[in-house]
């Protein structure tokens, strides 16, 4: 649970990784453990996966769709990732912050880099997992790729590790539950920054002044 005396103000919270290394996993995982984190689901043009439905996992558009919505300015922020496309609604996020909601997104270094560069608070986390190695072999037991297509996968992680300088946070997810616990140890640690907590903090400064009698 989040401290009791937190702030009002919702804050955004990033998990990126290079593709396999658990972050959906992990975000479900928060999800459970961490009632007042809302997620972000996004916009894709990829054909949905066994189990995932619509409106839960994605919201699954064709690519003459999301490109509407692109052209109309409503993705605050949008990337191209192994031939589909993947964006985030700028009005739905604008409202669940609004409601003083935490939001999850769970989205790739292209996106991440957008949203860190148009928003002006931010926690950004990159998973990573412990080796090349571990890497490869998770994305042979998922089982939904062609060696091919996982050979691809590797490079562009190759790429996207470039870019952990860019996040606040690295993880390195070796064990699930591990992974977990540090990055719930984040999201509660973040509401007690000092810039966090000043509304707070100045209700209790007037608290604590004499009453004028």
């Amino acid at each position: 649970m989040y401290p009791i005396h937190r702030a009002k103000k919702g804050q955004v919270f990033i998990i990126s990784a290079p593709s396999g290394s658990g972050k959906t996993t992990l975000g479900k995982e928060l999800l459970n453990s961490l009632p007042d984190l809302q997620l972000s689901i996004s916009y894709t043009t990829r054909k949905p996966r066994p189990g995932e439905q619509e409106g839960v996992d994605y919201f699954f558009l064709t690519r003459e769709e999301f490109e509407k919505k692109r052209m109309k300015g409503e993705l605050i922020e949008w990337a191209e990732v192994f031939g589909h496309y993947y964006g985030t609604s700028r009005k739905r996020l604008t409202q669940h912050l609004q409601q003083g909601k935490d939001v999850l997104l769970l989205i790739d270094v292209q996106g991440a880099i957008q949203i860190m560069e148009k928003l002006p608070r931010v926690v950004s986390i990159f998973v990573l997992p412990p080796s090349r190695d571990a890497l490869k072999q998770r994305l042979e037991e998922r089982g939904t790729d062609t060696a091919e297509e996982i050979q691809r996968r590797l490079k562009v992680a190759e790429r996207e590790i470039d870019y952990w300088s860019h996040y606040d946070y690295i993880v390195i997810n070796e064990t699930l539950t591990e992974a977990v616990e540090k990055l719930k140890s984040i999201i509660v640690a973040e509401h007690s920054r000092q810039e966090v907590m000043k509304d707070v903090v100045q209700r209790l400064i007037d608290d604590f002044r004499p009453r004028q009698r």
